[in-house]
């Protein structure tokens, strides 16, 4: 009877310590997706900040030939690091690269903050970008590791919304700073965020140490890097500072070619490629990734071109533009944290083929408005599109995630948001090639009796927002800008079709392992 007693009170302490434990883990699961959310923001608040208090920087340090570099540099140096940061996080656990990489861009911010030149200011961009690249590698990684396949839609809406919020705060904090105190803090603000992600990051994430010695393909890496970096200069160069078909284009092919011969060669001999062959040669990865291109290429068209539509066409100011372009994020983090049920009902690739359904229809809807295009229209297209793309980037990275095990998350991941950023690229200069190209032929093939008063193709936006030219000339202007922007959005129309084939393409059963849930 005795034995009895202490095999039930046994049983019922057992009990009580899962019921204890369960809490304690879930409360460990919150404070975590909170340092990845507080983590995140640095990334996404920077990407919307800078932009506000360009006049400031360029005021007190000069060199405005050379303010677009804060970006170009900034988006160059994370897109190309993201692969290599996902392979060393599957070496070296998601926990220390994702510290060393908050650690390097609180480094680069603060350096920003003290920069004396412009150049300076583009090298320490440079800095925090390497950091950034760890950031965007090793967040969803993480995210993927602690949630299961059902809780991860959730947890991506979740970390989508630090976007969304990013995308109205920004840009108010950064006007703000830029005004009030100095353009100085926008860089400085980041170090206390860095702190407190690197605390909570260091306290609340436990993970297995890896003991087995690995032998890193630094010759890959290197080589991945140099390859990135010749394409997405090409991509950001061409069209702006030479034309796309010139010598110079010409040269970076030649180059670029060379270079991904010279890597493919590298990473077939390499032990532990940086990027392995089976990240090709699975369809469902392939597939993914290619339509995370097209999904990337799709984001660029209204993020360029419809602030700038709405103030010089529409007439609103550049606050009411921007609360345009934010109407994308509502929808974007509720449609990513809905598509849980949905995955898991029609599957991971079908909800994709949902998702770019809605936004071929999105876009599509653009080309159809009056002239010059009613505000409550433009916010209805962006709310569309931003629901399409929830149902496009969570389905599909979630999806390959949970096609590997632990060990290989990190390069999924990777290689995911490196497509996605590198889409970007794509979108940002072909985009802007057909703007300019029908900007350019409208005012070349302009009436007669307009040609004298119309001003150059780069002066358009500056005659459109002084309010001081002819009202014919200002008219024609006026519908030349906004023939421009549906040629855009009939470019997304084409990336969507494009995507929605490579997905049809796509086998729609994603394997999933077995997960301890």
């Amino acid at each position: 009877m005795s034995q009895f007693r202490q095999t039930a009170t046994f049983a019922q302490n057992s009990r009580n310590r899962k019921m204890q434990e369960k809490p304690v883990k879930e409360m460990r699961r919150d404070w975590i997706l909170i340092a990845l959310m507080l983590t995140m923001s640095l990334a996404a608040m920077d990407a919307t900040i800078v932009a506000t208090a360009i006049p400031q920087i360029v005021g007190d340090l000069g060199g405005f030939s050379l303010f677009s570099w804060l970006f170009s540099i900034y988006l160059l140096i994370q897109t190309i690091t993201i692969p290599v940061y996902g392979k060393l996080a599957d070496i070296y656990g998601r926990k220390p690269i994702l510290i060393f990489g908050i650690v390097i861009f609180v480094i680069g911010s603060a350096s920003c903050g003290a920069a004396w030149n412009m150049y300076s200011l583009i090298v320490f961009r440079g800095v925090q970008a390497v950091g950034a690249g760890a950031i965007m590698a090793t967040v969803n990684t993480i995210a993927g590791d602690i949630y299961t396949i059902k809780q991860r839609a959730k947890i991506q809406g979740w970390l989508s919304s630090v976007w969304g919020i990013s995308a109205i705060l920004g840009p108010a904090i950064g006007g703000a700073l830029a005004d009030y105190a100095s353009w100085r803090w926008i860089f400085l603000i980041n170090i206390p965020l860095g702190a407190g992600s690197i605390a909570l990051i260091a306290y609340f994430l436990k993970e297995n140490k890896v003991s087995k010695r690995h032998k890193i393909d630094w010759a890959g890496a290197a080589a991945m890097l140099i390859t990135g970096s010749i394409i997405m200069f090409g991509l950001l160069q061409g069209g702006q500072a030479w034309p796309w078909f010139s010598q110079n284009t010409l040269i970076i092919i030649l180059i670029a070619m060379v270079m991904i011969y010279i890597t493919v060669r590298i990473e077939r001999r390499a032990e532990e490629p940086i990027l392995p062959s089976w990240v090709w040669k699975k369809r469902i990865i392939l597939g993914s990734n290619l339509a995370t291109i097209g999904m990337g290429i799709a984001t660029m068209g209204p993020s360029m071109f419809l602030p700038v539509f709405a103030q010089s066409v529409t007439g609103v100011g550049a606050m009411a533009a921007g609360f345009i372009l934010a109407s994308m994020s509502i929808t974007w983090p509720l449609s990513s944290a809905l598509s849980g049920n949905l995955y898991l009902r029609i599957g991971f690739r079908n909800t994709a083929l949902c998702g770019i359904t809605i936004v071929i229809l999105g876009a599509s809807s653009f080309l159809f408005l009056p002239f010059p295009g009613p505000v409550w229209a433009l916010v209805a297209i962006q709310m569309t599109l931003g629901a399409g793309f929830g149902l496009i980037t969570t389905p599909l990275l979630v999806g390959i995630q949970s096609t590997v095990v632990w060990e290989q998350r990190g390069v999924v991941t990777g290689t995911s948001m490196f497509s996605r950023y590198f889409g970007q690229s794509i979108g940002a200069a072909v985009f802007a090639a057909i703007f300019n190209s029908v900007l350019t032929d409208r005012i070349d093939t302009a009436p007669a009796n307009l040609q004298a008063e119309l001003p150059s193709v780069n002066k358009v936006v500056e005659v459109l927002q002084s309010h001081k030219s002819v009202s014919e000339v200002s008219l024609y202007l006026r519908e030349t800008f906004f023939a421009a922007t549906q040629n855009v959005y009939m470019g997304m129309v084409i990336a969507g079709l494009v995507t929605l084939t490579i997905l049809l393409l796509t086998p729609a059963k994603f394997p999933t392992l077995q997960e301890k849930q």
